[in-house]
């Protein structure tokens, strides 16, 4: 009896190892050995006409918008993303061409808030500033005033985005004995609040908090949601953090609060039109920047493989795959 044939897989990254090596048990890699950057669009278009594979699994940056999902050969049936998010899709003209589409939630929940509190303290605490005056060979020992940062417990979190990751950010910092605020467009249950107070007008929760901790999706309704006017709402001296879309923020406009000290530390790991980022950040030391880290654990990232080819083979198994978007 011959063996059953592999279903050919075309991955667009390098994967972790843990995932690299159940992809390829399971499956026919084609096409391109893979890197850590995306593709240019002539070369993912190329290498989908090449590879001729009957599933995609991509991740953030690859670009199938509907230009690239039209160019797909008809071999392709399904495109697994490594993310939660699935803005790098065009899903209306996935479900167009009647492309299932997956993606990887629920996964990066815990890793996600940890980075969100972690910028929330490194801003607080100014540890950006002290970490390169140490390297700089600068440090010239202890003093009185110096690098004197805010104490965030006894702090009024205010969170923008109360889902997974933002109630896990508000058991986070209960346990740093900070009040929780959030603005949803709908009311949580009581039971899913755990005690934070709610917010039907962003307006009032902006001026009842010490820090804001943007963890929303992305979507063109919230472009630019945090921008000068609703940045003015904020007490001088306030922290921002942003871990959910670089596009939640009008850069211009926490730029020159950051500069004005309106608002007093800023912690962003996420940039509008990111790896590109606006330039007025660089020069500013309030304002801790990091690589877009927020799921970057080896626990996380394997759990963000492992559910978008557990998708994979449910579709290749006749089932329906439990994450399916489009």
């Amino acid at each position: 009896m011959q063996p059953q044939a592999k279903t050919n897989l075309l991955l667009t990254r390098r994967l972790p190892p843990n995932v690299m090596a159940r992809a390829r048990r399971d499956y026919a890699l084609v096409g391109p050995e893979p890197g850590d950057l995306p593709w240019p669009r002539e070369r993912l278009i190329a290498a989908l006409a090449q590879a001729n594979p009957q599933a995609v699994l991509c991740a953030p940056g690859d670009v199938f918008d509907g230009a690239t999902i039209a160019a797909m050969p008809p071999s392709v049936r399904i495109l697994a993303t490594f993310s939660a998010g699935t803005d790098h899709i065009d899903l209306e003209a996935a479900r167009g061409r009647g492309l299932v589409v997956t993606n990887a939630p629920d996964v990066l929940t815990e890793a996600t808030a940890e980075l969100t509190l972690a910028l929330i303290l490194a801003a607080a605490r100014r540890l950006g500033e002290g970490e390169r005056l140490v390297r700089s060979g600068a440090w010239q020992g202890w003093t009185p005033t110096q690098l004197l940062g805010l104490r965030v417990s006894g702090k009024r979190l205010g969170i923008l985005g109360m889902g997974r990751i933002g109630r896990a950010l508000a058991r986070m910092a209960r346990g740093l004995g900070m009040e929780v605020h959030y603005h949803n467009r709908r009311r949580l249950d009581p039971a899913l609040e755990e005690g934070a107070i709610h917010h039907a007008e962003a307006e009032s929760m902006l001026s009842a908090i010490d820090i804001l901790a943007l963890t929303a999706p992305g979507s063109e309704a919230l472009r630019h949601w945090l921008n000068a006017e609703r940045i003015a709402l904020l007490p001088r001296g306030a922290i921002v953090v942003n871990t959910g879309r670089g596009s939640l923020v009008d850069d211009a406009a926490l730029i020159a609060a950051l500069r004005s000290g309106h608002v007093a530390y800023a912690g962003l790991d996420v940039y509008d039109g990111e790896p590109a980022l606006h330039p007025g950040y660089l020069d500013l030391p309030n304002v801790v920047l990091l690589p877009h880290l927020g799921s970057a654990t080896v626990e996380t990232r394997d759990a963000m493989g492992f559910r978008a080819l557990d998708n994979l083979d449910a579709f290749f198994a006749g089932a329906d795959p439990p994450d399916r978007v489009a």
